[in-house]
């Protein structure tokens, strides 16, 4: 993991380059990257405008949105403060948390996450203020989560009652949750623990005809089945999607709000990918498929399928969803099969549809020989191949191009030499050679295509016993 360090290190180390070695302000800043970056520490934290130095090094003017945090502070201990003047200093807040990561880093260390959370509960009451006051903390928290306490969590999910007829307000608050929860799971967790699921799915239900909040509802039920915090071994994403199924009743109510958006591709593509991440075990994805999703999924794929959005989010969809032996049947007699071959023909240069339209070849036609021949029948295997050559440099694409190849022939063999015709092969040893990731799919598809395959013995048993 890359060091970091402070805003005061890096600005001592300036300071220090133009005191000492008689540098100019371009010059020092430069060079204190240069050391820095030498030794690996992670400058994204760090503003580097030279403006904000002086004639010797020194610091020169205090940061706009150090002053703005000061002034705010102000006013959340001022008990006769009036909540419009904090207007000005919370759209200085707003917009310096917007430039980047290290504006945000500064404002967080200036107590800017305590101010905020005061004169949230200070100006609950004042509408205009509070969305201000959402806005700078939406902007402030994007990507730094850490920030959260027990307050502040506290305060949200009081805030998605309190605003449950100020939609403006709930659709600021449910993505200052969702900034929270990504890429922390103790958030996650904590949150999960004072019943958000429930209270999302109740909005999910009261307000689906609002569709920007459906859309950030939808957002935030997906974020909570991530499993994206490297710190924690082990997550709870499997457990928060069952209980978003089984406690929000969420598939039934995701489904029903996909009919209200059949003509909203932006609204309907939020609705597939949630409804993908929450198919996590059999019996949900045959649910979906009781209740109609998949044909109306594969018809909102099929009527859209010039639309780049809408068809990569439904194959998405269709992959998680394909995990069922029902669903690949049903699929596959819904022309399933023909639509994702011609998404990878129709956007071929798009790499993120060929992923994901090899991804949900591979899952329909895994043990499956009657899904491998209406594939070829399909041509899909020209258009898999294909792909390989229009995108050698995607990992991803060429691994899962690799995995539906192996799929077509591993119990129909006779596919091999319409495959091998194509120039499989070298495709399948460059795939091998620069994409160490794609090793093991690579060389399986080579073995059961029948080429030479490669293997390298890790363990021979020589030079030494296991010790117990």
């Amino acid at each position: 993991m890359a060091k970091v360090i402070t805003q005061l290190t890096f600005d001592d180390i300036v300071k220090e380059n133009m005191q000492e070695f008689d540098m100019s302000v371009e010059d020092a800043v430069q060079d204190a990257v240069q050391q820095f970056e030498s030794q690996g520490v992670n400058l994204s934290n760090i503003i580097q405008d030279v403006s904000i130095y002086s004639g010797d090094g020194a610091v020169d003017t205090v940061h706009p949105v150090v002053e703005a945090i000061q002034r705010l502070s102000l006013l959340a201990s001022n008990d006769s403060s009036n909540a419009a003047a904090a207007l000005p200093d919370l759209d200085v807040v707003r917009d310096e948390c917007n430039i980047d990561l290290s504006h945000r880093c500064l404002a967080g260390n200036n107590q800017a996450y305590p101010t905020l959370i005061k004169l949230l509960k200070k100006f609950s009451g004042d509408a205009p203020v509070m969305k201000s006051l959402l806005q700078s903390l939406c902007a402030l928290i994007n990507g730094q989560p850490d920030l959260l306490d027990e307050e502040g969590s506290a305060l949200l999910v009081q805030l998605l009652s309190d605003f449950k007829d100020n939609v403006e307000l709930l659709v600021l608050v449910v993505r200052l949750i969702r900034l929270f929860c990504v890429k922390h799971e103790g958030n996650r967790q904590n949150f999960v623990g004072k019943d958000l699921i429930k209270l999302l799915a109740g909005l999910l239900q009261s307000q689906q005809t609002n569709a920007e909040l459906v859309r950030e509802v939808c957002f935030a039920l997906r974020v909570l089945t991530f499993d994206d915090d490297i710190r924690v071994p082990f997550g709870k994403a499997h457990e928060h999607a069952k209980m978003i199924v089984t406690e929000g009743d969420a598939l039934k109510a995701i489904l029903k709000i996909c009919e209200v958006y059949a003509d909203n591709v932006s609204v309907l593509g939020e609705l597939f990918l949630t409804l993908g991440s929450l198919v996590v075990r059999n019996e949900f994805c045959e649910e979906v498929l009781h209740l109609g999703g998949v044909q109306f999924v594969l018809q909102a794929f099929e009527k859209n399928i010039p639309d780049k959005t809408i068809v990569r989010q439904a194959l998405v969809t269709l992959r998680a969803l394909a995990g069922s032996d029902k669903v690949k049947v049903a699929v596959m007699k819904q022309r399933g099969i023909e639509l994702a071959v011609a998404a990878i023909v129709k956007h071929d240069s798009i790499s993120a549809i060929a992923e994901g339209a090899c991804a949900t070849l591979a899952a329909l036609t895994l043990r499956n020989p009657a899904h491998c021949n209406k594939v070829i029948e399909c041509r899909g295997h020209e258009a898999v191949v294909q792909a390989m050559k229009i995108h050698p440099k995607n990992a991803s694409v060429q691994k899962q191009a690799c995995m539906i190849l192996r799929n077509l022939v591993a119990r129909t063999r006779e596919h091999g030499p319409a495959i091998l015709e194509l120039g499989a092969e070298p495709l399948l040893n460059q795939a091998a050679a620069n994409h160490k990731e794609c090793g093991d799919e690579a060389k399986a598809a080579l073995r059961d295509l029948g080429c030479a395959v490669h293997l390298k013995e890790l363990w021979t048993g020589q030079k030494g016993s296991i010790q117990y």
